[in-house]
């Protein structure tokens, strides 16, 4: 019988459609797409990324051959492009110090958690991300919006840190899923798509969500929209 959240999954497959394949997923290039562009959604990040994938390449040597103008041209698709092209040149430089990235992620697991969390703007999560959609390692990843989600419907605890949310999401996906890289990227895809679209951080749209049968946030809301006690 499925778990909770493996049910979870499936309605929501079922309401966006099949989640699509990440369309970067060599480990450096994963740590390009973090920092190529700031604060921006994901069409105009992929812009930013086609344009420095284009006109600069993506190979540590080409980001630190190329030009400020250049890069700028390529961050200046979000805030503070000066800060990443800063970013971009420090991670070029970490992956010449470290040398061949893809071995290093095939690598013992705890080593390669560690070479990518030395790069800028790449945490506990976006290392674990990248090992997933690098076909690496099969583990549990997961980030802001997905987690935010699960601690809604009520399959995580709700009041702890980003931390703690974060490790009780991911040990439940485990738990439930496996190693197994085709659920565990659809989760992570589904769970992201979901929390960007309709469970949104602020002014949620729980009234069109197709899972609001099961909801603790959204029965909260019935429960003090009725008068009732929660």
């Amino acid at each position: 019988m499925p778990g909770q959240l493996e049910r979870v999954v499936d309605d929501l497959r079922k309401f966006y459609g099949p989640s699509s394949e990440p369309t970067v997923t060599k480990p450096f290039e994963q740590v390009l797409w973090e920092n190529v562009a700031y604060l921006v959604h994901d069409e105009r990040r992929a812009r930013a990324f086609a344009l420095l994938r284009e006109q600069i390449g993506t190979s540590p040597e080409a980001i630190l051959g190329a030009s400020q103008a250049k890069l700028l041209g390529v961050t200046g698709h979000g805030i503070l492009a000066e800060t990443f092209t800063a970013k971009l040149r420090a991670a070029a430089a970490t992956a010449m110090e470290l040398g061949d990235l893809e071995a290093i992620a095939r690598g013992p697991l705890p080593q390669a958690r560690r070479a990518l969390r030395r790069f800028p703007g790449i945490a506990e999560p976006g290392a674990d991300r990248i090992l997933l959609f690098s076909r690496t390692h099969a583990v549990p990843a997961l980030e802001s919006n997905g987690s935010r989600a699960l601690q809604r419907l009520g399959l995580v605890a709700a009041g702890g840190s980003y931390a703690q949310v974060h490790r009780a999401g991911t040990k439940l996906i485990a738990a439930e899923l496996g190693p197994d890289f085709d659920r565990l990227i659809e989760t992570y895809q589904l769970l992201r798509r979901h929390g960007q679209e309709l469970c949104r951080r602020s002014q949620p749209l729980c009234e069109g969500c197709p899972l609001g049968d099961r909801c603790a946030h959204y029965a909260g809301l019935m429960r003090w929209s009725s008068g009732l006690k929660p």
